[in-house]
């Protein structure tokens, strides 16, 4: 063996310990740390011949980057839609980083993280009141989790055609029909070989709405003569959080044959909700669902899931099989995650997922989706009564999306994004609403309190004076 790997193996105990001193060390600073830094092109120290060791590797890690890596799980960093991760969540991701299984199968010769995963996915519908029809998966991301729907859906729209798409490939266009898909969505499209220029756009129900007018929806639908079709819905948009009316389009079903599929990676939450959970009422009639771990379900990246109908079961299977591998055995012998998702090699990503739900419950999470929606409300209640600031939309969960007063010039929205984002103390991202430059801020971070809501409009207040001066 390497000599500086025997010695690496002798010690990890030591090193490990290391590493997760500096973890911790991150974790207790959290609420300091900068949400932003300004990297200045950090110069590669290319790779010794004979290696540094587990030790001095972490010292060159620690004197080169350390002071880069930015609280991006803390409290005030409201860019992105992204989330932190619970004290359980990361028990659960460090154990499943030692454990290093490649989860696939849930009976036979396979391990029992498999089994771990499918309890999960009933843990989360649960979670969400959804029926226990669905079958689910972890993937990496919302981009994945929509790509492996819309990939059973494309499955599913090529036999209303009599085409098997897996074996046969896309032999006519597939038509799909949305309001405000996002961008992974309209990515997914792309991979998938349907294309981007398939998507028919509907019409949204005003200026200040980003959900799919239903009547405009029938038009279109009728345009199609019959023809079957993919519809991907909004369960919460990026911008405003808004959400399409599955109760209507489930009405649909009864007199149109299409695909139903609903994003709602963090949108999904708002059903554990009082006064929002009637947003979501009826999608649990939908064919898919795609929803995040790594936004408000606070597990640390890569962590998404879908949900898709057991009815497709055999559908899902041609999907994904690996029809030339005998090795793997019969595709529809035994369930197994090699045949229902993308991958084959796969982290054991449900294990941050079940420790959290195991540890917090339904009403630990109902806590933080109230809370976080209550901060965006007191965030949105602030720019309505300032002079300086003004919503583009309502805040109808926990997205803020909002301008400069009286302002159209995008680089003064800018350069007070840019001052805001350089005291290191809260981060937000730009967006366009209506043609309009704007600012999003998103919450749905387990650690953020609403004395960091005071201190962000604290912040905002002095950056837009600096603005103007």
């Amino acid at each position: 063996m390497n000599n500086l790997l025997q010695k690496d193996q002798d010690k990890i105990h030591e090193l490990l310990n290391y590493a997760l001193v500096k973890g911790l060390n991150y974790l207790d600073q959290i609420n300091v740390l900068p949400t932003s830094v300004k990297v200045e092109g950090v110069q590669s120290e290319g790779l010794s011949n004979l290696g540094l060791g587990g030790k001095k590797t972490l010292s060159e890690f620690t004197e080169r980057f350390e002071s880069l890596m930015v609280a991006s799980t803390g409290p005030r960093y409201w860019g992105f839609v992204t989330g932190g991760a619970t004290p359980a969540a990361l028990m659960g991701d460090l154990l499943a980083t030692i454990y290093d299984q490649n989860t696939q199968t849930d009976k036979g010769h396979g391990d029992v993280s498999a089994l771990i995963e499918f309890e999960t996915i009933q843990l989360l519908l649960d979670l969400f009141d959804l029926p226990k029809d669905y079958l689910g998966g972890f993937v990496t991301g919302a981009t994945m989790s929509n790509f492996s729907c819309l990939a059973v859906g494309r499955q599913w729209l090529g036999k209303q055609k009599g085409i098997d798409i897996a074996k046969e490939g896309i032999h006519t266009p597939l038509k799909v029909l949305s309001a405000c898909p996002h961008s992974s969505a309209i990515k997914s499209l792309a991979m998938l070989g349907i294309g981007s220029s398939n998507l028919v756009s509907v019409n949204t129900l005003g200026s200040t709405r980003e959900a799919m007018d239903v009547e405009d929806l029938i038009l279109k639908i009728e345009e199609l003569n019959g023809e079957p079709f993919m519809l991907i819905t909004s369960g919460g948009t990026v911008n405003t959080v808004d959400y399409d009316d599955f109760e209507a389009i489930s009405q649909l079903r009864k007199k149109y044959n299409f695909w139903w599929h609903i994003d709602a990676a963090f949108g999904g939450f708002a059903v554990l909700s009082l006064e929002h959970g009637h947003l979501l009422k009826g999608w649990e009639h939908a064919d898919s669902i795609t929803i995040d771990g790594h936004k408000w379900l606070n597990v640390p990246y890569e962590s998404a899931f879908f949900f898709v109908k057991e009815k497709h079961k055999l559908i899902q299977v041609e999907t994904f099989q690996n029809s030339n591998a005998p090795y793997l055995g019969d595709p529809l012998d035994n369930f197994n995650y090699l045949n229902f998702l993308p991958e084959n090699s796969r982290r054991f990503k449900a294990l941050a997922a079940w420790f959290t739900l195991k540890a917090y419950g339904k009403e630990g999470y109902k806590e933080i989706i109230s809370r976080n929606i209550k901060q965006a409300q007191k965030l949105g209640s602030f720019i309505e009564n300032s002079k300086d600031f003004e919503l583009l939309a309502p805040v109808r969960l926990n997205t803020v999306c909002f301008t400069l007063k009286d302002v159209r010039d995008k680089a003064e929205v800018e350069n007070f994004l840019s001052r805001l984002n350089d005291t290191g103390k809260v981060f937000m991202t730009p967006t366009i609403f209506n043609g309009r430059s704007g600012i999003r801020a998103a919450l749905v971070n387990w650690r953020t309190t609403d004395e960091d809501v005071s201190l962000v409009q604290d912040l905002m207040q002095t950056a837009i004076n600096k603005t103007v001066q």
